[in-house]
Parts: structure tokens; C-alpha cells; sequence
């Protein structure tokens, strides 16, 4: 699209109830935004139609500067998107609320059409931070694009597992782009720029709110084939990305958890209302069709294993082993044990989550 004519698209979109169905009707009424921009008060209404909207319009747009507005995309390494361009997401291209305009910094790639959204409670217990790192390494490694919200609990999780397994993965913000929210992620941001993309329907300069949140779920939702909810109280926001997934007719997948566990209430709720329950990313990857792809990638990358590797890789599940159990288990000493665990460490085929635990990785 001519780069004058994406200014008025950004313009338009920073005018509050100027959604995808007034950008569409001022499209179709005057054949580009940029004519639309200079309409007169009569001829909005025409297209229109809705008198508060239109008023919106005539005031608003007088005290927008496009020209500024563009240099601070530029300034910020922001490209704004509209749904006339090929990089444009083609899933939320789709859906039935897309933004008229997407920001983004870094790269969004073809491939990224392989994705899932993994949504929790910013309050994650150590099971959900594990059964996290579970799932989305499994994901990550398959070849999946990880999309979340960049907040606090299963979100961070989800972002740094999929940067760690050498994934790429999505960053959907609440806020303009040249900040972050939290704060504490400013880094987790800037990591992500270089596997992936920083992602809003938000120009520079607007803050978080509460009620962006919601709307940022269903680009969350949008963007992926499937959303998996990881750990969930029955009011947390993941629920609303879930809702709007299935809204959207995407997949939903369930962690479970304890009975007896608040946070395991949203997840087991959906679980009863059809969402598949998931302990393993293939059990995803199947469901999504990308069990190939998966397949095909871990063959390229499988880390060779020797023989006491397999022998105690045999001794480890996804729940924490203490070494001491492993080397009564496998029959090893434990100066062997203690050496091979070390270099499966390194080697990517085993992780320690504290207290000298092991787990699968």
C-alpha cells in the first residue's frame, strides 16, 4: 500500500469507534482512507450513518498530525500494517474483529501461520510454570510459533521457554509499542525482537488500560490455530482468550490440575465444556495437524545420546527426580550419575529444577 495512503489508515484507527466495519464502509464510499480523511460532514454521515461517530471524526481529526504521527512509527521501528497488506496476519485476516491496523516491531514470517496462543494466570504456581516449560519447549521445538501477552506468571513463561528452544515466538501488547508492560520485561521484549515480533492495535504513545486487555485476548486468539490455557482461575483473563478462540472456532486445550486448586478451576471448566485436555505437546500437535512437522524438525535437531544417557533418560519423567533416586534406579554409581546428568544438561536432554531434581527437558 502507497505510504501516504497507511497514514490515514492510522489515523482513522486512533479515533475511538472507528473499528473494521466504519473503516470498511468509509472504504467502500469514497474508494481510499486518505479521501475519506478530507470528506465532508454530510458525506461521512452517508457512509456512515451514525451521528456520534461521524462528530467523532470531524473533531478528532483536525487535531491529528499524520505527518507526526508516521515519524514516530519510524522513530520507534514500527511498521503499521492494514489488512490490504500480505504481511498482515493471515489468521486474524479471518476473524470476525480484526483491527483495521496492526503495529508491529520485528518480523512476522509466513510461517508464523503455525502458531498457538498459550494464555494463564499472571499467578502461576511452580506445576503451571512446569507444565508451561513442558508444553511450549514441545511446541517451540516442533516448529510452532508461540503467541502470548507479555505479562506477569504462564505468559513470561511461555515467551522465555520458546526463546530457549530456539522458537520463535509473538508478543501481543496492550499498550503502543515503544513501551512495555510490566516493566520487568522490558529485556523478555527486546529477546523477542530478535526471534519474533512485538505486536499491538495500539499507536506509540497510548498506555495500558484495563479495558485494552480484553480486546488485546482476541488478537491473541486470532492469531493462532488453537489457544492453550495452561493454569487459570476461574476469573482470569485467559479465560477470556479462550472464550473468544472457540468464538472464533479455534481449538482450545486444557492443563489439568488439582481439585483442590483455585487455580485449576478456569482450565478444568473448560476441559467440561469440550476443550481437549492436553500432558504433552503432541497431543497439540496432532489435534492442529503440524505432528509432521515436528517430527521432521526433531530429526534434524535430536541431540546423540550415549549409552548411559539412554539409561537414564529411561529413569526421568516431566515430575522432579532427585539424582540420588536415579542412581539407585539405573544401577549406576552416583560419581557416574552426578557426570552424565551434567553433560545431558548441556546437551539439552535433561534439566535440573533445583535441589539436585532432574526432569525430561
Amino acid at each position: 500500500m502507497d505510504p501516504q495512503e497507511i497514514k490515514y489508515w492510522v489515523g482513522f484507527s486512533s479515533i475511538q469507534g472507528v473499528g473494521k466495519t466504519r473503516i470498511a464502509l468509509l472504504e467502500q464510499e469514497f474508494g481510499s482512507l486518505s479521501r475519506a480523511w478530507a470528506a465532508p460532514l454530510d458525506g461521512l454521515r452517508q457512509a456512515i450513518g451514525d451521528r456520534k461517530t461521524v462528530d467523532a471524526i470531524v473533531k478528532r481529526r483536525s487535531a491529528i498530525d499524520l505527518d507526526a504521527a508516521m515519524e514516530r512509527l519510524a522513530r520507534n521501528d514500527v511498521k503499521a500494517l492494514t489488512w490490504h497488506d500480505p504481511d498482515y496476519p493471515e489468521l486474524l485476516r479471518e476473524t470476525s474483529d480484526l483491527p483495521s491496523v496492526l503495529f508491529v516491531r520485528g518480523k512476522l514470517l509466513p510461517e508464523d501461520t503455525a502458531s498457538v496462543a498459550v494464555v494463564g494466570t499472571r499467578r502461576a504456581s511452580a506445576y503451571g510454570r512446569e507444565a508451561a516449560r513442558h508444553l511450549v519447549m514441545g511446541l517451540a521445538r516442533s516448529g510452532v510459533t508461540v503467541v502470548s501477552g507479555l505479562a506477569r506468571g504462564i505468559d513470561t513463561v511461555a515467551h522465555r521457554t520458546a526463546l530457549e528452544a530456539g522458537g520463535r515466538t509473538i508478543a501481543v501488547m496492550a499498550c503502543g509499542l515503544d513501551m512495555v508492560y510490566p516493566s520487568e520485561n522490558a529485556g523478555l521484549a527486546k529477546e523477542i525482537l530478535n526471534s519474533g515480533a512485538l505486536v499491538s492495535e495500539y499507536p506509540p504513545g497510548i498506555k495500558p488500560d484495563p479495558s485494552y486487555f480484553p480486546r488485546r485476548n482476541r488478537i491473541m486468539a486470532g492469531m493462532s490455530l488453537g489457544v492453550l490455557v495452561v493454569e487459570a482461575p476461574e476469573d482470569s483473563g485467559a479465560n477470556v482468550t479462550a472464550r473468544m478462540a472457540m468464538e472464533e472456532n479455534r481449538e482450545v486445550f486444557a492443563v489439568p490440575g488439582s481439585i483442590f486448586t483455585p487455580g485449576s478451576k478456569g482450565t478444568h471448566r473448560w476441559i467440561q465444556d469440550g476443550a481437549k485436555l492436553v500432558t504433552m505437546a503432541d497431543d497439540i500437535l496432532r489435534e492442529l495437524n503440524l505432528a509432521v512437522l515436528g517430527q521432521q524438525i526433531e530429526m534434524k535437531v535430536a541431540p546423540q545420546a550415549s549409552a548411559t544417557e539412554q539409561l537414564l533418560l529411561k529413569q526421568l519423567t516431566q515430575e522432579p527426580t532427585h539424582i540420588d533416586v536415579i542412581g539407585r534406579m539405573s544401577g549406576l554409581p552416583i560419581a557416574e550419575v552426578s557426570g552424565a546428568l551434567a553433560m545431558m544438561e548441556l546437551k539439552g536432554l535433561v534439566r535440573q529444577t533445583g535441589g539436585m531434581h532432574f526432569v525430561l527437558a
